[in-house]
């Protein structure tokens, strides 16, 4: 069996990620696999390919002594740029995303990454590469790391060479060298183990990434425990657990966390009926003034930039919904945008929005500071709408602020003030207020995804998920004004 580079990388982080992944895939919760998130890394690696003109690159095969011995033919041809060189040694894989081969075995190898910054977990990666080649009698000059710069923006054709930071990492890569060597003797040794092997549970379980088995290996901690308790950082579930305190009622038998946690803990054991605060809400209530506009965005953050004026991984808002009302009593309405793929979305969203939502009224969100970013971000770029769109900006109320203050808060909110927990506590029974009824689209990252795709569908296609992404972002300001109807009444 070849050992692979990232399955190097999982045992650094925990070997035990790799005894699972051997011994018990079906225990893997995919969930934490973000399939945008790896086409991106595909799609970023493939454009990294001509960072230095033209080059070579060998093609995947699932047989991958194919892939080594087209590599060393490449190199025999004295081929100066391979992408995706592979190479092995005593079992150990690697393929090297840009290879560049000076000739004399002298060698410069980069590591592709769509993060906008180098990783401690990057360091280990390239260590590894480093020790494969350097094994296989090839010396290796120079070592980088080549990751996306955010401060890049597009202006006319795409410049791959501002849109690329290459960091040389080969001092880092040379210190953790001398710790590969050891490391695949003990991922040998572990790999022997037929037994589950006792590994604790760390801060190793959630960096640098969140690992699938996570739910396995705390299945037999008592249910509901501190790993349920919602905004609570990581590092202290993990102190709480290594001292014991593991279950909601030793959480409240020695009250490790701070008050506004425990509200959670208290609710589920005491099983409480809904705490509410009249008082603060009614103060929120008399912020808010006809007409009401109900305002969601839906973005996509594309990680090469796709539009003038644009960063890598920037929130780029391609549709809105807006309820509104414009008096008291007044008939609910309904407005919406969403472009088309293909086209820079932010232009004409803009534009409509003026038109939809007047000056000095007021508008209501959900977690405001989300739509006040976009809409800064519009007025950057659009100057001459700049004045209105500010506007619209100033005069935002946040709707979370009831529940971010605890002033509305029940044991179905799981300590959390997010509108997808507080939806379904105020309206349980609610088939019409359920986005798992939704088809297509039912959460924000799919509906990111979604947009992204359509850029390569057929019209017909096209026509079918744009129906998807409206009916779920109309259910995300839908929900806003049931909300606020909601607090309207357990405050009259």
């Amino acid at each position: 069996m070849y050992l692979s580079k990232s399955r190097y990388c999982a045992a650094v982080q925990c070997p035990k990620i790799l005894w699972l992944k051997t011994n018990k895939p079906e225990e893997f919760d995919d969930s934490v696999m973000n399939e945008a998130v790896l086409k991106t890394g595909s799609e970023v690696g493939d454009l990294a390919m001509g960072l230095f003109g033209d080059f070579v690159e060998v093609p995947f095969s699932r047989n991958l002594q194919e892939m080594i011995d087209e590599t060393d033919r490449l190199m025999q041809e004295a081929v100066p740029i391979i992408a995706e060189a592979s190479f092995s040694y005593n079992g150990a894989f690697c393929s090297v995303d840009i290879l560049k081969n000076l000739g004399d075995n002298n060698v410069e190898l980069y590591e592709v990454k769509s993060a906008t910054s180098v990783h401690e977990i990057y360091y280990h990666d390239v260590a590894y590469q480093c020790y494969v080649l350097s094994k296989l009698g090839y010396t290796v000059t120079r070592a980088c790391v080549v990751h996306i710069n955010n401060e890049y923006e597009r202006h006319g054709e795409l410049d791959i060479q501002q849109l690329f930071t290459i960091v040389d990492v080969t001092s880092e890569a040379d210190v953790l060298y001398s710790d590969v060597e050891d490391r695949l003797a003990m991922i040998e040794n572990y790999m022997k183990q037929t037994d589950d092997p006792d590994q604790e549970i760390g801060l190793q379980c959630f960096d640098p990434y969140e690992c699938g088995f996570f739910g396995y290996c705390t299945r037999e901690l008592p249910k509901p425990n501190i790993f349920d308790i919602a905004s609570l950082r990581k590092k202290k579930k993990i102190e709480c657990l290594c001292r014991g305190i593991v279950s909601f009622e030793d959480i409240l038998d020695h009250k490790p966390i701070d008050s506004k946690y425990l509200k959670q803990v208290e609710f589920e054991i005491k099983d409480l009926p809904a705490e509410i605060h009249k008082d603060g809400i009614q103060r929120f209530l008399d912020t808010l003034s006809y007409p009401l506009y109900f305002l969601d965005f839906e973005t996509f953050m594309p990680a090469v930039p796709l539009y003038d004026n644009s960063h890598p991984y920037e929130q780029i808002t391609f549709q809105y919904s807006l309820h509104f009302i414009e008096e008291e009593g007044g008939e609910l309405k309904h407005k919406e945008y969403l472009a088309y793929p293909g086209e820079d979305p932010r232009r004409g969203l803009a534009e409509q929005l003026c038109r939809d939502i007047p000056m000095n009224v007021c508008t209501i969100a959900y977690n405001r500071g989300f739509e006040r970013g976009r809409i800064k971000g519009m007025a950057r770029v659009y100057p001459d709408l700049a004045d209105h769109l500010m506007n619209i900006h100033d005069n935002i109320v946040d709707l979370m602020l009831p529940f971010q203050s605890k002033d509305y808060y029940c044991k179905a909110m799981r300590g959390s003030y997010s509108i997808k927990y507080v939806l379904p506590a105020l309206f349980p029974d609610d088939p019409a207020l359920d986005y798992h009824n939704l088809e297509g689209v039912q959460n924000g990252g799919e509906a990111m995804d979604t947009f992204a795709r359509m850029a390569k569908m057929e019209l017909d296609e096209i026509e079918e998920w744009r129906e998807h992404l409206l009916k779920y972002c109309e259910l995300d300001t839908f929900a806003m004004v049931k909300i606020w109807e909601k607090l309207i009444e357990v405050c009259g």
